[in-house]
């Protein structure tokens, strides 16, 4: 038969690196990815090991991918939209293929007052909706919803402690301010005798 690429109808086989580089741009104009999700991508498309790490190397020294910047912008974001803790948000960066260091260097910019000023917010959020319930089981539900969101143990207790007693705090001031108030129409009505 023809010797191979002979035919006309043979297209020339692509170049490996541009297959892999077009995969990789076409990934990141949707939204920005880690390095190890690109690799993932490139895996599942056959693309050769050594390729994809010599292409990935290529998209990090431009820049492209940067799973620092990556890791620091989604612990900024997702923090704040979803109020999630650095402890859950760490797991989805794992998750994403980012190494530890990176991860770490990320949350330290998560300082543990922002932690626990978005914990106290999200019970705030909560707080009307649980005061049908005992201060036991409201306790437990907003204990309980801070852990799904990654906060420990020590620090929900405190958050939920702390706006409880601040609600208490509150319940008896409006009543004593209402108390004063009647005293003070019982006043007006007796001199308007």
């Amino acid at each position: 038969g023809p010797t191979p690429g002979s035919s006309a109808d043979d297209v020339p086989e692509a170049d490996p690196y541009d297959v892999a580089r077009t995969i990789c741009l076409h990934q990141l104009t949707s939204s920005p990815k880690t390095r190890g999700q690109l690799a993932t991508v490139l895996r599942r498309r056959g693309i050769d090991d050594e390729v994809a790490a010599a292409v990935l190397d290529r998209l990090s020294e431009v820049s492209l991918v940067d799973d620092a910047s990556f890791s620091e912008n989604y612990v900024r974001t997702r923090h704040a939209s979803s109020g999630k803790a650095g402890r859950a948000l760490a797991h989805e960066l794992r998750g994403k293929g980012v190494e530890e260091a990176v991860i770490a260097e990320a949350l330290d910019a998560l300082s543990a007052d922002d932690e626990a000023a978005t914990a106290r917010s999200l019970v705030d959020k909560k707080l009307a909706s649980t005061r049908r319930l005992d201060v036991e089981a409201r306790t437990r539900r907003l204990v309980g919803m801070l852990a799904r969101k990654g906060y420990s143990g020590g620090l929900a207790m405190r958050v939920v402690r702390e706006a409880l007693a601040a609600e208490r705090e509150l319940d008896a001031l409006e009543r004593a301010f209402l108390d004063t108030m009647d005293v003070d129409l019982a006043d007006a009505a007796r001199l308007g005798e």
